[in-house]
């Protein structure tokens, strides 16, 4: 998955940031707020959405079952209601599958070049 930012130093992201990292835009995650209750983040006094560390954590599992998987909205809300915790173990079982992979294909490159 695509996150492009180091989501540990700040309490509150905007949903320009969290768009960013995720690679789409904020109308997105907007509807994804609207379809998917576990994805709620505070409003403040002008009703600017601000993302905690566990929102982005369930935006990053809608990512996966919707963008990566290829999920209908209803399966993946019913993915999420049904089980949320397998679901989010999964995501980040294929995340590190993927870090991993690219890794060796990293290293494959290297050792290509040295030949």
């Amino acid at each position: 998955m695509p996150v492009k930012a180091d989501k540990d130093l700040k309490l509150y992201y905007s949903i320009g940031e969290v768009a960013e990292m995720f690679g789409v835009n904020d109308t997105l995650l907007r509807f994804w707020e609207r379809e998917f209750p576990q994805i709620s983040p505070k409003k403040g006094a002008r009703g600017i959405r601000q993302y905690t560390k566990r929102d982005i954590e369930t935006v990053r599992v809608v990512y996966n079952l919707v963008k990566v998987r290829g999920l209908r909205i209803e399966a993946a809300r019913e993915a999420l209601r049904n089980n949320y915790n397998a679901t989010a173990s999964a995501t980040e079982v294929v995340d590190r599958l993927r870090a991993i992979r690219e890794e060796l294909v990293s290293i494959r490159e290297e050792l290509g070049s040295l030949q």
